[in-house]
């Protein structure tokens, strides 16, 4: 990264270090290139003038400072010193000579499929780091990822952002950020929504997929063209390699609570190269397959997903509970419907009829909207008592766990506008349920058959749990609803009338 000249206002000296050159300009003021008293190549970040006398913005300088030392700089532009009550105030931090990641682009073309894991891995390693020491870097983007001698770099990150650090700097029209990079929620003006680590998230699959393919996911012709396709349209990531794609699209998620933390990204990318798991069944079981003997009711269901009594209404009800919970056209991914002029939400809509099959499963579909569309694996999280839905072995019944290991993996195949639910065991049953002589219905292991005892309605509560993802009941036309026993540890079901009955939340782990 090579130096302009100073000017010739530009001071010579701060503090006890030799100013040499300049590097740029940014939010927070001037970063020079200079020199430690020990002769070390640094980067000094001086404060502009109208933010050096602003007390609160000092005070978040001196805070965030104090965490930012704290981040490890194995992978990230280390803090070396700060004088916030030096006149002017500056930061310093480790220069790191090396090509941005714009340059590397621009230069030489998309990063190879080999390439571009690795940055992706170095990049989430960063945020990893840097969310694991309470500091979000509310700007990255590929000028602030640096490829340097002994491995990449993540620069600039979250020291006192001046528009966004204090109410008299902030603007409703001013953001601190590049567009394309910005998380659709920093775009809300109306509900003053604080920022979050999740935004670095979607920074950092806006990053991965221009790396992999030379433009941004939601590339348009100008920055307000971009922000809105952002806000109401899909990534565009073609060209990029599964698996990292379906990981990519994760990241992308409108809603911040359906995307991963900066340590599940990392394990999702380090389990990426394993073997992905077997495929799902998308269509009913043929009428002649064999039913298991201790599973009661076995009746396949209505073929081609047609209502059953009572069906419309419930569905009526799904759909006024997910527009009431702001799923529909918000939470869930917006395709192109190549039948229509507009889009659609992939999943249930306020238009669709009883007996309408579930649209397939989009690739680029994560989060909630990909787990309803069966493209993803879960964790089913009861809300009240905050453990997981289990399914130990074929001898035992479901049960709750602190949600690790396959036990504690499902996912939902869509079958019509029911579901079965899969575990994601070696051996892959399904959940059905059976009635225990002198007692309740029991949920327990068994064949993936389509029958009146695997079956499963999804409906949305309209709540949400204590992390704020949607909260849904889970409903067996026959039987009633999944219920949890606490002292006997037991997943059961029944017709609860009017008491209230348990909900649950999915817990995204990564695609199919």
């Amino acid at each position: 990264m090579s130096s302009l000249p100073l000017h010739p206002n530009d001071p010579s000296h701060l503090g006890g270090y030799e100013l040499i050159g300049r590097l740029g300009s940014g939010g927070m003021g001037m970063v020079y290139l200079g020199r430690s008293p020990q002769g070390r190549p640094v980067a000094i970040k001086v404060v502009r003038g109208d933010l050096a006398w602003d007390d609160e913005f000092l005070g978040r300088f001196r805070s965030e400072v104090n965490r930012a030392r704290q981040v490890p700089p194995f992978c990230t532009a280390e803090v070396l010193d700060a004088d916030p009550d030096h006149n002017p105030p500056y930061l310093v931090v480790e220069y790191v000579d090396g090509p941005n990641l714009t340059e590397v682009i621009r230069d030489r073309g998309p990063l190879t499929a080999a390439a571009l894991h690795s940055a992706a891995v170095g990049i989430a390693t960063a945020l990893t780091a840097i969310h694991g020491a309470g500091v979000i870097h509310r700007d990255l983007k590929p000028g602030n990822v640096l490829f340097a001698l002994g491995g990449l770099k993540v620069i600039d990150f979250g020291i006192a952002r001046p528009l966004e650090a204090t109410s008299q700097h902030t603007r409703t029209d001013q953001m601190v950020g590049t567009v394309a990079y910005m998380a659709p929620e920093r775009f809300d003006s109306e509900t003053d929504r604080r920022i979050t680590p999740a935004a670095d998230i979607f920074a950092w699959g806006a990053v991965v997929g221009y790396a992999g393919t030379g433009r941004t996911p939601f590339a348009a012709e100008s920055p307000p063209a971009t922000a809105m396709r952002i806000l109401t349209q899909p990534p565009n990531l073609a060209g990029l390699p599964r698996p990292l794609r379906d990981i990519v699209a994760l990241t992308l998620a409108k809603d911040p609570n359906e995307r991963p933390t900066a340590r599940e990204l990392l394990d999702l990318l380090l389990d990426a190269e394993r073997q992905p798991l077997a495929g799902l069944p998308t269509q009913p079981v043929p009428d002649d397959t064999p039913r298991p003997t201790s599973i009661i009711g076995a009746r396949p269901a209505p073929a081609g997903g047609k209502p059953r009594r009572g069906r419309i209404a419930v569905m009526g009800a799904l759909s006024v509970a997910l527009l009431a919970a702001g799923l529909l056209g918000h939470d869930l991914l917006i395709e192109t419907d190549e039948t229509t002029s507009g889009p659609r939400a992939v999943g249930a809509s306020a238009g669709s009829t009883a007996g309408s099959p579930k649209p397939s499963a989009s690739p680029r579909a994560g989060g909630t909207a990909g787990i309803l569309a069966g493209s993803r694996k879960t964790l089913i999280h009861f809300a009240e008592v905050d453990k997981d839905l289990a399914l130990p072995d074929e001898t035992e019944p479901a049960a709750v766990s602190d949600g690790t290991g396959t036990d504690a993996l499902f996912a939902l195949v869509p079958m019509g506008v029911d579901y079965l639910i899969k575990s994601m065991r070696d051996d892959q049953p399904c959940l059905g349920i059976r009635v225990i002589p002198g007692g309740s219905a029991s949920l327990v292991s068994t064949e993936c058959a389509a029958t009146e005892a695997t079956m499963f309605t999804i409906l949305a509560t309209g709540a949400k749990d204590d992390k704020k993802r949607p909260t849904y009941s889970i409903y067996n036309d026959k039987y009633g609803s999944l219920q949890y026993d606490d002292g006997n540890n037991e997943v059961y079901v029944e017709f609860a009338g009017d008491a209230q009955t348990d909900t649950f939340s999915f817990v995204d782990r990564g695609p199919i």
